[in-house]
């Protein structure tokens, strides 16, 4: 039974990289698409506050989603939710939110809601990666183009 939910447990996980894989890829087609839209339409190169709001928050929406595959990824490959990914992906969510708000049409308590939630992720991440054991945080290997230089 156990080896029937360990088989069946993995090909959710690998459908889950699959359909966050193709998300990620048509998510950043769409990108460049709206991209490539604004800088055409007139006035032509120059983008306005609000087509450049618009572009953050694709870009940001798209970072999200690519830290969400490595979680998935994670899981696939230690079988275990890495806590420091996971708050990365709310504090890239939060932060995400804040800069495509509009902060004149919300409530005061909307607003320091919202300040608590970034405190609250931040003192996690800090106390998650104060407690970690210094084994467990490899360094960047060097990108192989300038591991000679």
């Amino acid at each position: 039974m156990t080896r029937y939910l360990r088989i069946v447990e993995r090909v959710i996980v690998i459908t889950l990289i699959v359909m966050m894989t193709i998300v990620l890829l048509m998510t950043t087609v769409d990108l460049g698409w709206m991209l490539v839209q604004d800088i055409l339409s007139s006035p032509i190169m120059l983008l306005d506050v609000e087509e450049l709001l618009d572009i953050f928050g694709f870009f940001l929406l798209v970072l999200i989603g690519v830290e969400l595959l490595e979680t998935i990824k994670a899981y696939f490959d230690d079988h275990v939710v890495h806590v420091e990914v996971v708050l990365e992906v709310a504090m890239i969510a939060i932060a995400s939110k804040v800069i495509t708000l509009e902060v004149k049409d919300l409530p005061s308590m909307t607003l320091i809601g919202i300040g608590a939630i970034i405190v609250a992720l931040a003192v996690a991440f800090f106390f998650v990666n104060r407690t970690m054991p210094s084994h467990a945080k490899a360094p960047a290997e060097p990108h192989p183009g300038l591991a000679g230089e």
